[in-house]
């Protein structure tokens, strides 16, 4: 996509690490036009999932129109595949209803595989879980990750060697079909060389000091503490149908509290675990979006951030009567 669209771009992205104003940003759009939101977050598909997820109040929800958001039980998957399914139908949709499909979120595999296709991939085998599961306890994540980067060099190239929600879903992508992830994301690509680019502009927050986005972490995983994080987490356990291997409790924070909760660490260190883990995930979050040339840069800690960000959407979408 150009970096300065001659036709109204059929969507806007606005991506950016954990913490960096997403939300505001979105809300503060659609009060100037008719708007309305697709999140593109793995963790708020989830119901029951809403202080650890930061999940838009009530009041936010009331603005504007929200899809994707409550739409799993925790114990069930969402795919990335899944996930530009839905997305590409939406924008359809809302583009019908003359509103402007507005994407929101951090989850950069989603926004991949909606820019760039993804084939749908095989369901999980929890044999080959447990398996992988099995080989992490003795020899440790970074030793799948070698083994990764042996079969599937490009999706280990992106990845974290204790990044192990991802390394196992890779590995089991590949003992199950032979191939590599990577390949699912080509093949799809190459079947749709030949369809026009769809037109989208793509708004990417980023901080120029980390040390800002840091405090903001900071304060968003105090804030979630206070608002009753642990009791949330609790009461998922009381189910006792879930566990801690499910995509949903690997979600950051979710997953720090229920090791707490089982007793692997002491609870007193879940502050300090949880913000590390979220700075990790900003981390890879940045890291994941400066590998997309067609973004657009918006200092999300500048003091005229918002207003930076308004006046760029608003540059490349139709003037208003």
């Amino acid at each position: 996509m150009p970096q300065h669209p001659t036709i109204a771009p059929e969507y806007v992205a606005i991506a950016g690490p954990t913490a960096s104003g997403k939300t505001a940003a979105a809300l503060a759009l659609a009060a100037r036009r008719p708007c309305e939101i697709v999140s593109v977050d793995s963790a708020l598909v989830y119901r029951s999932m809403d202080i650890g997820t930061a999940k838009p109040t009530k009041e936010e929800l009331a603005q504007v129109p929200h899809h994707l958001i409550d739409i799993r039980d925790p114990l069930q998957a969402y795919s990335a595949a899944e996930f530009a399914r839905d997305a590409r139908q939406l924008i359809t949709d809302i583009r019908g209803r003359g509103s402007l499909p507005l994407l929101v979120g951090g989850t950069m595999l989603y926004f991949k595989a909606l820019f760039e296709g993804m084939d749908d991939m095989p369901t999980s085998d929890p044999s080959i879980r447990a398996e992988l599961d099995a080989q992490a306890a003795a020899l440790g994540w970074p030793a799948l990750h070698a083994e990764l980067a042996q079969v599937d060099p490009v999706t280990a190239a992106r990845l974290s060697p204790n990044d192990s929600q991802r390394i196992q879903r890779a590995l089991e992508v590949f003992r199950m079909t032979g191939q590599a992830l990577s390949s699912f994301h080509r093949r799809s690509q190459a079947d749709s060389a030949e369809k026009p680019a769809p037109n989208y502009l793509l708004v990417s927050l980023e901080p120029q000091d980390r040390a800002w986005l840091h405090a903001r972490i900071a304060q968003r995983f105090d804030a979630m503490l206070a608002g009753g994080l642990i009791a949330e987490v609790q009461t998922l356990r009381q189910r006792g149908d879930l566990n801690p291997d499910l995509p949903s409790m690997r979600c950051v924070g979710y997953r720090q509290t229920w090791e707490a909760l089982d007793g692997l660490w002491p609870l007193a260190e879940l502050r300090d675990r949880g913000i590390f883990a979220t700075r990790q995930l900003a981390k890879r979050q940045i890291t994941w979006l400066r590998s997309m040339p067609q973004r657009q840069v918006v200092h999300c800690d500048a003091p005229d951030a918002l207003e930076n960000c308004l006046r760029l959407i608003e540059t490349a979408l139709p003037q208003r009567v």
